[in-house]
C-alpha cells in the first residue's frame, strides 16, 4: 500500500514572531548608526563651513590693518577694549572702519570712503555712537565670548589699551609695528599675528 506523500511543514506563529523581533532589533541598529553617520557628516560639514568663514573673516581683517592710513585728521588705530576703529586707504578715499564685539557677534562697519577731511572727522564721531543695525554694520560671527588686542612696540608686546611704547602725537598714538589678535570661540582660543606694512 502507497504512503500518501506529507505536506511541507510551514513556520509556526512562534518562529515568525522570533523572525520579526529579530529583524526589527537589527533595522534599529542600522538606523542608529546611520542616523551617527549623518549627524557626524553635518557637524563636520559645519565645522567646515565656519573654519572657511573665519578664514575669510580674517582676510578682511588683513586688508583692514594693512591699509591703515594715518590722516592727521583722526586716529590711525584705536582700541577701547569693545571697538578698534581705524582710517583705512579705501577705493576712493580714506573710510573709518570698525571692528568690534557685541552680544557674542563679531561685526564690521565701513563709512563710506572720502577724501574731504571734514567729512572724515564726521565719520569717526559717527563710528562712536554706532547702535549695531546701521546698514553698513555686518554680522560677521557669532559665538565669540571675548576678544584682546596687543601691540608690537619697542621690542615688546603690550596691551593695545596701554599707553607703553607710544608717542604723544596730535592725534593720539603711533602706529605700531604689529598687531596680534586673541578671540576666544565656543571652540576654544585663536591668536593670529599681522606686521603692519604688508609683512605677515
Amino acid at each position: 500500500m502507497a504512503r500518501a506523500p506529507r505536506r511541507p511543514r510551514g513556520f509556526t506563529l512562534v518562529e515568525v514572531l522570533v523572525a520579526l523581533a529579530i529583524m526589527a532589533v537589527l533595522a534599529g541598529l542600522a538606523w542608529r548608526g546611520i542616523d551617527g553617520l549623518v549627524r557626524a557628516r553635518e557637524a563636520t560639514t559645519q565645522a567646515v563651513d565656519r573654519a572657511a568663514r573665519l578664514n575669510t573673516i580674517l582676510s578682511q581683517w588683513q586688508q583692514d590693518l594693512e591699509s591703515v592710513q594715518d590722516t592727521g585728521a583722526a586716529p590711525a588705530l584705536q582700541f577701547d577694549g569693545r571697538h578698534l576703529r581705524m582710517t583705512r586707504r579705501a577705493e576712493g578715499g580714506i573710510a573709518v572702519v570698525v571692528w568690534t564685539l557685541a552680544d557674542g557677534v563679531w561685526q564690521r562697519w565701513a563709512s563710506p570712503p572720502t577724501t574731504h577731511m571734514q567729512a572724515l572727522q564726521q565719520a569717526w564721531l559717527r563710528s562712536q555712537q554706532l547702535l549695531g543695525t546701521e546698514p553698513q554694520q555686518v554680522r560677521l560671527l557669532d559665538g565669540i565670548s571675548d576678544w584682546q588686542l596687543y601691540y608690537y612696540r619697542g621690542n615688546a608686546w603690550s596691551n593695545a589699551q596701554s599707553s607703553a611704547g607710544t608717542a604723544n602725537t596730535p592725534t593720539g598714538t603711533d602706529l605700531p609695528d604689529a598687531v596680534r589678535l586673541v578671540i576666544d570661540t565656543a571652540t576654544g582660543r585663536l591668536t593670529r599675528d599681522l606686521m603692519l606694512g604688508g609683512g605677515t
